[in-house]
């Protein structure tokens, strides 16, 4: 009895030996050869290839090809742990699987709807009149900044022309700072028609914001650096913190709040609608 046990068992393994060396030729033979095995789950070359990019250095594949492949034995590796630790009724998902579907089908359905329905139309007038509702929620924790600054050595002879020519209104000005920056500064930026968060301004200043705010003269902040050089910036305008930031500013959030209410409102009114001819065809009854 023994020996036939054992003879079954020495079958089994060459059998099993012989259904993965066929496997494996086989995907050899259609161009899709193997590249990693757990027990009898393979994965291919093509399957590998889907999770790497296009593009990306034949070092960087190297590098991803080897993480995919861990990541992916180690994923069935603890699979295969727990088909065998588990009982019965642990393995059994059925309930978790038909809880996902709904919530797969309902999300995708209601993403198609939205995408059928919303208008993404936002007119100026209807940003302008949320603001002006809603400011409150615009308050900014930091100064926000419209500048133009410059790092340059600390004995230019260009230094004071240049900050004279910062500080003008004048278009033309702007202009000729930007060229003599050009070559008298070593960085020169106008920021002066964009808001800037002060802690950015800082950080090219190579300080902090604190410091920064303190060292502000008048409408000017100058910071001697340990190479030598000056920063110097120059503020053109400026909202203190605590206060709403501009509607240039905030508009882009101010159209994605609109657009989140209007997908809200779309999908409230389809719940809404599908109760209602639910209860009214009496498919939906209440006892």
């Amino acid at each position: 009895m023994k020996k036939v046990l054992l003879l079954i068992a020495l079958g089994a393994a060459c059998a099993c030996q012989m259904v993965n060396r066929v496997s494996d030729t086989a995907a050899e033979l259609f161009g899709d050869a193997v590249v990693a095995r757990v027990g009898p789950h393979r994965l291919t070359r093509s399957e590998l290839a889907d999770y790497i990019p296009t593009g990306v250095s034949s070092e960087d594949s190297l590098g991803l090809a080897q993480q995919y492949i861990k990541a992916w034995a180690e994923e069935l590796l603890f699979v295969d742990l727990a088909e065998t630790r588990l009982s019965d009724d642990e393995k059994d998902v059925t309930k978790e699987l038909e809880e996902y579907r709904r919530t797969l089908l309902k999300y995708r359905y209601e993403e198609r709807y939205i995408n059928e329905r919303l208008d993404t139309l936002i007119s100026d007038e209807e940003v302008r009149d949320y603001y002006q509702a809603h400011k409150d929620k615009f308050l900014v924790d930091r100064p926000l900044l419209k500048t133009r600054y410059m790092v340059i050595p600390a004995g230019s002879r260009n230094l004071r022309r240049l900050k004279e020519l910062m500080a003008s209104e004048d278009v033309v000005d702007a202009v000729a700072a930007d060229s003599l920056a050009f070559t008298a500064a070593i960085k020169y930026v106008d920021s002066s028609d964009n808001w800037m968060d002060a802690i950015l301004l800082a950080r090219d200043l190579g300080t902090d914001e604190v410091s920064m705010m303190k060292a502000l003269r008048g409408r000017f902040i100058e910071l001697k650096g340990d190479d030598g050089n000056l920063r110097v910036a120059y503020l053109v305008d400026i909202v203190q913190k605590g206060s709403p930031a501009p509607l240039d500013y905030c508009a882009e959030r101010i159209e994605d709040i609109i657009l989140s209410a209007r997908k809200h409102e779309l999908v409230s009114g389809l719940e809404r609608d599908l109760l209602n001819d639910a209860l009214g065809k009496g498919k939906f009854v209440i006892y």
